[in-house]
């Protein structure tokens, strides 16, 4: 018996929409003040942030075909589209660290340049900022409401932007007291601070794709001891072997096993699957479980596969 998924696509489109609006936004902002100020790291940042639109649109993308509904070209649904669409957010995520690294190096090589900065500027960029965080927020808290993986990633891209733009910011920040203070070592700000953020960019990259990767490889979605623990406390069940899973938690999981119940009629033992999987629905719903029916003289010790440094011994 199979659980319903809720398809939360069109809701996933809507968030995706406005957010890319905004990204746009603060693209255009940050271009036009970094072209008019001269300030070459405010341009770098303005190509960060076009990847946050180019992050809105492959969401829409990976939205579009990740249904969770199965049909017949996809048994097992659609949502790996949208796993897939995460990790490219991650390629995304390690572009950018390494575009500010390398922007890092190249400041302290060729040295400062002339950079024309004055307080309007300077708050046009706090609103900018401002316009960064509300994105990155909102579309967090909607992900983990939807449990949209395309926009929990994206919303940790969009905050490795707020941390870009925070740098950037006390760089110029940096530049315009150089320039009424008279002190030309404050301009390299920029360039020390690009280091932490880039690690921090690098650090929201990772933790995208140590999410998704798991489900991407079928890594075991629920420890076997779990399910066998469930199991083995519905009426009628002997024992339960071969227990196998995969899939995330909160999305969709898929669980398959081999039963050994205490009796040779199909009805009874249909209605001990029914029970077994209105337990695990229960407990770790959606679900999909396939259970594979034992006569009761049959046993097996193994609750699950063996570990990888079992089999390898």
């Amino acid at each position: 018996m199979a659980s319903v998924v809720q398809d939360n696509r069109s809701k996933v489109r809507k968030v995706l929409i406005f957010t890319l609006l905004l990204n746009l936004l603060v693209m255009g902002l940050k271009a036009v003040v970094g072209l008019i100020t001269g300030s070459l790291s405010l341009q770098a940042d303005a190509l960060h942030s076009f990847t946050d639109s180019a992050n809105n649109v492959l969401g829409l993308v990976a939205s579009q075909y990740s249904s969770p509904e199965p049909d017949r070209e996809h048994p097992y649904g659609h949502q790996k589209y949208e796993a897939v669409g995460a990790l490219g957010i991650a390629a995304f995520l390690g572009i950018a660290c390494f575009e500010i690294i390398q922007g890092a190096i190249e400041r302290f090589v060729r040295g400062s340049t002339s950079v024309e900065i004055s307080q309007p500027h300077l708050w046009l960029l706090l609103i900018v900022l401002g316009i960064n965080i509300f994105v990155a927020f909102y579309e967090r808290r909607v992900g983990q409401r939807l449990g949209s993986a395309i926009l929990i990633a994206d919303a940790h891209h969009t905050m490795s932007d707020v941390w870009v733009t925070i740098t950037v910011l006390a760089g110029l920040i940096g530049v315009w007291q150089a320039q009424e203070l008279n002190l030309p070592q404050l301009e390299l700000l920029d360039g020390l601070l690009a280091f932490p953020v880039a690690f921090i960019v690098f650090r929201s990259g990772w933790t995208v794709l140590k999410s998704n990767l798991p489900w991407l490889v079928d890594e075991m979605a629920i420890a076997p001891e779990a399910i066998h623990k469930i199991v083995i406390e519905v009426p009628g069940v002997i024992n339960c072997h071969e227990i196998a899973s995969r899939g995330l938690l909160g999305r969709q999981v898929f669980v398959e096993m081999h039963v050994v119940v205490a009796t040779s009629e199909v009805q009874t033992a249909h209605k001990i699957t029914e029970e077994i999987e209105a337990r695990l629905k229960q407990k770790f719903s959606p679900i999909r479980v396939l259970i594979h029916i034992e006569p009761p003289d049959y046993s097996s010790d193994l609750i699950s596969f063996p570990a990888k440094n079992s089999r390898s011994s």
